[in-house]
C-alpha cells in the first residue's frame, strides 16, 4: 500500500506551537490605534447604540480612558471632537480654547506617552454636516449636492488654521480625511510655517463613499444634512484611482496613507503596498465592527476570532498599522 507522502504545510500545521513557530504575520498592542470620541457638554460616559462598547467620552471621562488605553500598551488614539455648538465654517475646530483642543491637552497631561492622532475634518464641526465651505448656505431648500458643492480653495485655508490649532495644542499627527484636493500639502504648509515641522501627516489620501460608515455617524454626530460625499470621496467601483491619490499625498508631505475602509478593501491596501515604501494605515470602520458584533450576538460567529482573524488580515495586506474599536479588547488578550 502507497501513502500520499504529507507536505510541508501539513506536516508544520500539526501543533498550536509549530504553527505559531512559522508563522509569518503576527499582531501586537504596537500595531493597533484606538479611536476616542470626545463630545461637549456632557458629564459622563455615553454609550454609543450602534456600536457595542463604544462610547463618547466627557472631557472628563477621556482623562481615565485615555490612560487606561496607554495602559495596555496601546501606543496610539484617534481623536474625533463632537462640539456643542456648529456653524457653517465649522469653527469650534480651530478657535481658542475650543472642543479639540481642550481634548487634546486633557489627553497629553493624563497619558503622555500616547500619540494623539487628530481627524482632521469639518464634518462634526459644520451645521451642514459636509467636509469644508459649501458653495451656498445650508438654510436654503436643499436638493443634494447637485446644487451645493465644497469649495475647495476655502476649505483648504480652514484646514491650514485648524492644523497649526491642534499642533500647537499638542497633537502629535494631523490626520486629513475630507478628501480636500491638495489638504496634505496645505496642512504641511501650515505646520512647517507655523513652527510644527516635526508633527506628521497620516492622509486619508484612500478614503472611499462607503456604506459602511452608518454606526460612526451616530457616534461622532456628524452625518450630513443633505446628501451624501460621494461628490468628494472616492467610488468604490474605482481602484487605480487609490494608487494615484495615495502617491499625489506622498508627494504633497503625507509620512503615512490612511486606507479606508479596511476589511472590503483589502485588495486596495495590498496594491499600494507595492508601489510603495511607506507606512500604511488600515482603517477597520464603524459598519464591520458593528456587523462582527452583531453576527456575534446572534451565535452565528465567535468575535474574539474574527476580530483577530480579520486584524491578521490587515497586517498581511500590507498595513502597518490599524485604527480599530476593537483595539482596547484585543490587547487586553495581547498582554
Amino acid at each position: 500500500m502507497s501513502f500520499f507522502p504529507l507536505k510541508r504545510g501539513r506536516r508544520l500545521r500539526r501543533s498550536t506551537n509549530l504553527r505559531n513557530l512559522v508563522s509569518n504575520v503576527s499582531l501586537s498592542q504596537n500595531d493597533l490605534v484606538a479611536p476616542l470620541f470626545v463630545k461637549e457638554g456632557i458629564d459622563v460616559a455615553a454609550p454609543v447604540k450602534s456600536m457595542p462598547g463604544v462610547v463618547q467620552d466627557s472631557l472628563t471621562s477621556v482623562k481615565d480612558h485615555a490612560k487606561k488605553i496607554q495602559d495596555l500598551g496601546i501606543p496610539a488614539v484617534f481623536l474625533f471632537g463632537i462640539p456643542a455648538k456648529k456653524d457653517a465654517l465649522g469653527s469650534q475646530n480651530y478657535a481658542d480654547g475650543s472642543l479639540p483642543l481642550r481634548a487634546i491637552e486633557a489627553i497629553k497631561k493624563a497619558a503622555p506617552e500616547l500619540v494623539i492622532i487628530s481627524d482632521m475634518c469639518f464634518c462634526e464641526y459644520t451645521d451642514h454636516g459636509h467636509c469644508g465651505v459649501l458653495n451656498k448656505d445650508a438654510s436654503e431648500k436643499l436638493v443634494g449636492l447637485g446644487e451645493h458643492y465644497l469649495h475647495n480653495d476655502e476649505t483648504l485655508a480652514m484646514l491650514y488654521k485648524a492644523a497649526v490649532a491642534h499642533a500647537n495644542a499638542g497633537a502629535d499627527v494631523i490626520a486629513p480625511s475630507g478628501s480636500i484636493d491638495g489638504m496634505t500639502e496645505a496642512i504641511r504648509d501650515g505646520l512647517d510655517e507655523g513652527g510644527f515641522s516635526n508633527t506628521a501627516i497620516f492622509s486619508y489620501a484612500v478614503k472611499y463613499a462607503s456604506s459602511f460608515y452608518g454606526p460612526f455617524r451616530d457616534a461622532a454626530e456628524g452625518a450630513p444634512l443633505f446628501g451624501d460625499r460621494s461628490q468628494y470621496q472616492m467610488d468604490f467601483r474605482n481602484s487605480e484611482e487609490a494608487l494615484i491619490e495615495a502617491e499625489q499625498d506622498i508627494a504633497e508631505g503625507a509620512d503615512a496613507i490612511i486606507i479606508k475602509p479596511g476589511m472590503p478593501y483589502l485588495d486596495i491596501l495590498s496594491k499600494i503596498k507595492e508601489k510603495t515604501n511607506i507606512p500604511l494605515a488600515a482603517y477597520q470602520v464603524s459598519g464591520e465592527y458593528a456587523m462582527l458584533h452583531a453576527a456575534s450576538q446572534k451565535g452565528w460567529l465567535d468575535l474574539d476570532k474574527t476580530s483577530k482573524e480579520s486584524l491578521i488580515a490587515f497586517k498581511r495586506a500590507g498595513a502597518s498599522m490599524i485604527i480599530t474599536y476593537f483595539a482596547e479588547a484585543v490587547a487586553k488578550k495581547l498582554l
